[in-house]
């Protein structure tokens, strides 16, 4: 299966947050599977990093060196396909960077792995 952690998740599993359900887990700790997290959740980190919303022990560019690689997950990079698929999203979710992570995991076929069902409305694959 290939996953794309939505940075809530990328964060709980880091973290070992006991927020993050057991199946979610099950799949991003399951070898077979590939785990992607996007751009668009370092952009999003850095965003609420500098407005005191998310508190980091390091800067979200080293968040990303260290925990990627130590975790076998890949960066997916944002390309202009998936900026012009917003564009035909129906406005179920105001959240840009959800919407790019629609986006993403309708472009690249992806299975999205977030707690927020309003990616349930987009058609795309959700488990938590």
């Amino acid at each position: 299966m290939r996953l794309l952690l939505d940075t809530h998740a990328l964060l709980w599993w880091v973290d070992d947050d006991p927020r993050l359900s057991p199946e979610a887990r099950r799949l991003i700790g399951d070898e077979e599977n590939a785990c992607n997290v996007s751009l668009v959740s370092a952009w999003e980190m850095a965003i609420k990093s500098a407005t005191g919303k998310l508190r980091l022990a390091v800067p979200v560019q080293r968040y990303f060196q260290e925990h990627l690689p130590a975790n076998d997950f890949q960066l997916l990079p944002i390309d202009l396909g998936h900026v012009t698929l917003v564009e035909t999203l129906p406005p179920h979710h105001r959240d840009p960077f959800d919407r790019l992570l629609v986006a993403q995991a309708r472009q690249e076929g992806l299975t999205l792995v977030s707690s927020d069902t309003a990616f349930d409305a987009y058609g795309v694959t959700r488990i938590w």
